[in-house]
């Protein structure tokens, strides 16, 4: 995500606040701290999380596209699979039964 995007989101998450706070409690935290709702400040900070949203509308969509390009790469090792070195290799294996069977034909003799 791209660092505007973030800073976008931030704001639209304090905004959302916001709301949450105007909707709940009747109380404009943006307002309390800035002087009242026609403080200059005030009216651009709310001018600012306004934009920061329209900014944060592809985010919307992003994540439907990063799910359809992750999925097919998922898909192409399906039923490909590999135990190659998990349990050692077969030649090491022969290696000693051929030292074992070297050994025993030596003490028979």
């Amino acid at each position: 995500m791209r660092t505007i995007q973030r800073i976008a989101l931030a704001l639209t998450i304090i905004g959302a606040l916001n709301w949450g706070l105007i909707g709940f409690f009747n109380f404009d935290l943006v307002a309390a701290i800035f002087g009242g709702q026609d403080a200059a400040i005030s009216r651009i900070i709310y001018s600012l999380v306004g934009l920061c949203g329209i900014v944060c509308l592809p985010l919307l969509f992003k994540e439907w596209e990063e799910r359809d390009t992750v999925a097919p790469a998922n898909r192409q090792g399906y039923g490909k699979v590999n135990y190659g070195t998990e349990f050692g290799e077969e030649s090491d294996i022969t290696e000693l039964r051929d030292i074992t069977l070297i050994k025993d034909k030596d003490q028979q003799e």
